[in-house]
């Protein structure tokens, strides 16, 4: 159940992108990109979401938050990562929080394994961190 009515600004070239996605990792990405969308809707500050490309890969960012990636390189083939910006305070507090729930790649992101199952409630924590990151960055852990 939503909160709020999310108004999600997409730029056109998405769905492009996500089809470009090779079939053993889209439904992975999109699912990624649905628990984003699931996590802001929930966020009654978050009124827009948009959705755009940075550096080609998938991006969110809402107004009082920090951009947040998803993408899947083939230089990598058997994972995929939701990236945050590096100069955030983010993944190192979620090293400290979630370390035994996550695979890190260093300060910008957290790596998933084709096979992983996702931890989707601590998931949806760092998304909800990411998203509102410019209100909780003064909080110790950034509230999580």
């Amino acid at each position: 159940m939503s909160l709020n009515s999310l108004d999600i600004k997409t730029d056109a070239r998405m769905e492009h992108v996500f089809n470009a996605y090779p079939e053993f990792v889209k439904s992975k990405i999109l699912h990624l990109r649905a628990l984003i969308l699931d996590v802001a809707n929930n966020i009654e500050s978050i009124n827009t979401l948009e959705e755009t490309l940075k550096w080609g890969e998938p991006s969110y960012l809402a107004k009082k938050g920090s951009t947040l990636r998803i993408d899947w390189k083939p230089k990598k083939p058997d994972q995929y990562a939701m990236y945050f910006k590096c100069t955030s305070k983010l993944v190192e507090t979620f090293k400290i929080v979630f370390k035994d729930r996550f695979e890190f790649e260093g300060h910008r992101a957290i790596v998933f394994q084709l096979n992983d199952t996702i931890p989707e409630t601590e998931l949806k924590q760092c998304i909800a961190a990411a998203l509102t990151y410019h209100n909780v960055k003064q909080l110790p852990f950034l509230g999580l």
